[in-house]
């Protein structure tokens, strides 16, 4: 510390150091601005590594309902479980749920009644863990942040074709030919939660649920082959119209950008198998 003073000493005039050998102004100036500058260089890296354990711990729980979601196949002469949160034993002109109890028994924004739903689902004997319907990055009194496709047995486009496109709405397993099940979408971290699934066009190119903003600027899905993977929005304004959704939503936009409709193809891709369309970009 001596050295360290006379250093300064020598470098600054009298004027700026105290003859009784204290902290001069001058030194605590450096000393802050050096703390100062080690917070903005740690504090980007930590978040960042929060993040991604957040992340790591999303997809750890996307592996386990994926796996829960083929045992339940396995266990039912192939049949998928009913992807339709809430919708049991029900028969609509969007989707046949006779005699299928829904993955998710009910959806709602009350903590106790959604825990309920869950307990009360289909998957549940599968995975007796509340906390693997959760992703960590969920708000206060979310207990459910995860979705399954409307493709994989919740909701049929009917409207729209699907159920005239072989392999596109999906009851069971083996339905899924072309693409490979590697490149068919099942569960989805949408966060805020639509009243039954994700909801994807097939025949319109714009998006009808918005893009989930979950990690950074993407978001965790699972595939049903088992596998599990974070996808980065490409297009600019696709993360800006997620950001402005997050908790809320407004159908049939439509993307900014060459990116921004790659963005929708892959989602539509994934969801029902192809396009219903001939895309413009």
């Amino acid at each position: 510390m001596k050295k360290q003073r006379g250093f300064i000493r020598q470098i600054y005039p009298p004027e700026v150091w105290r003859a009784d050998g204290g902290f001069t102004l001058i030194e605590l100036l450096v000393v802050i601005a050096i703390i100062a500058i080690l917070m903005a260089i740690l504090i980007p890296t930590l978040q960042r590594a929060r993040e991604q354990g957040k992340r790591a711990t999303c997809l750890n729980n996307l592996h386990q309902l994926q796996l829960a979601w083929g045992m339940y196949a396995d266990e039912n002469d192939d049949r998928i479980v009913n992807g339709a949160t809430g919708y049991s034993n029900v028969q609509m002109s969007w989707g046949d749920h006779r005699n299928e109890l829904a993955w998710v028994n009910q959806s709602s924004t009350d903590w106790n009644t959604a825990l309920k739903g869950i307990m009360d689902g289909a998957l549940w004997p599968y995975l007796k863990n509340v906390r693997i319907y959760r992703c960590p990055t969920g708000r206060r009194g979310e207990a459910l942040t995860y979705s399954t496709m409307f493709s994989m047995n919740a909701v049929c486009h009917t409207s729209e074709g699907v159920d005239k496109v072989p392999g596109a709405y999906i009851k069971k397993r083996s339905q899924i030919r072309n693409p490979a099940p590697a490149y068919r979408l099942v569960f989805i971290d949408e966060g805020w939660m639509t009243p039954d699934a994700y909801a994807v066009h097939f025949n319109a190119e714009r998006w009808w649920d918005d893009p989930p903003v979950r990690h950074g600027d993407g978001t965790n899905v699972s595939f049903a082959d088992g596998r599990v993977d974070y996808y980065k929005w490409k297009g600019v304004d696709t993360i800006k119209r997620a950001r402005s959704q997050e908790v809320g939503h407004t159908s049939d936009w439509t993307p900014q950008s060459d990116e921004g409709f790659q963005d929708l193809y892959w989602m539509q891709k994934g969801c029902w198998g192809k396009l219903g369309y001939t895309p413009s970009h």
